[in-house]
């Protein structure tokens, strides 16, 4: 008896994993801008926008509100604003609003899918540009625009899936400490999620690097945005961006390529830096 009870464990796991691998690699959609095949768990643009707006207001009170500064906050807006009307981004259905959080110590800027997209005032005033406040937004947009948060969502649900597969094949009745093996399971997702938002972030570098060149700001200063970060890493506060984005040393290189295959003939003129 115990051992029809262990083959029917692994009957129901195995169908567990196939519904899951199914419904993540049948479920697929073309970017708009960046012509790329996507596993989007069959989550619309509409659903997007909607849970941006019911997720933002609480983010922002993680962040201490959103700032009393109306002359930054309406630079923010503006600059925001000038990325997505000018920029490729225009061609997508989304509702983008761009908020200032009122918050001087965290070094961080997100985007919510759908639109909603954040900067603190910390990273703010350690920007000496407008063209840097392109850079941070640009790169923000592209989430936006790439569906970073569809993707991650459809590879959560994946993830799920496998691991209560996972759970239940390793589960034995008789064996308390077989419950482990979940564990273990669930954390090696968490690994694959960490992976993959890293090439979202780079992802988000190179288009960042296009959507501000359209809007007439020299991606250079994208550069030096990597730079204020790289100086900036020292601070206790200042983890949570590098908890999500890869080390600004690091993308240097990359953003360098970016802006040359963006503009092999060189630079045109008259960028705002």
């Amino acid at each position: 008896m115990q051992t029809r009870g262990f083959n029917g464990r692994w009957i129901i796991a195995v169908v567990m994993a196939l519904i899951s691998l199914v419904g993540y690699y049948s479920s697929t959609s073309k970017n708009t801008v960046t012509g790329e095949k996507q596993h989007t768990g069959g989550i619309t643009t509409e659903q997007e926008i909607a849970l941006g707006l019911q997720a933002a207001p609480e983010m922002a009170q993680q962040f201490g509100g959103l700032s009393q500064d109306a002359k930054a906050t309406h630079l923010v807006e503006r600059v925001g604003q000038a990325i997505v009307a000018q920029s490729d981004a225009s061609k997508t259905p989304y509702r983008y609003e761009f908020h200032l959080l009122d918050d001087d110590q965290t070094i961080n800027a997100f985007a919510l899918p759908g639109g909603q997209i954040f900067i603190t005032e910390a990273l703010l005033r350690r920007l000496k540009t407008e063209g840097q406040l392109a850079g941070v937004l640009g790169h923000e947009v592209t989430h936006v625009v790439a569906r970073h948060s569809a993707e991650q969502m459809a590879k959560q649900k994946l993830t799920q899936g496998l691991t209560g597969a996972a759970a239940m094949a390793a589960y034995d009745p008789n064996n308390p400490a077989s419950r482990n093996s979940a564990q273990v399971a669930a954390m090696i997702g968490g690994l694959v999620g960490m992976k993959f938002g890293r090439n979202d972030e780079l992802e988000s570098d190179k288009y960042g690097v296009r959507f501000m060149a359209q809007a007439g700001y020299d991606p250079r200063a994208m550069l030096q945005v990597m730079q204020i970060l790289a100086e900036s890493s020292g601070g206790k506060r200042q983890s949570e961006f590098l908890s999500t984005h890869p080390n600004p040393e690091n993308r240097l290189v990359k953003i360098q390529q970016a802006i040359k295959q963006e503009f092999p003939q060189g630079m045109p003129q008259n960028l705002k830096p």
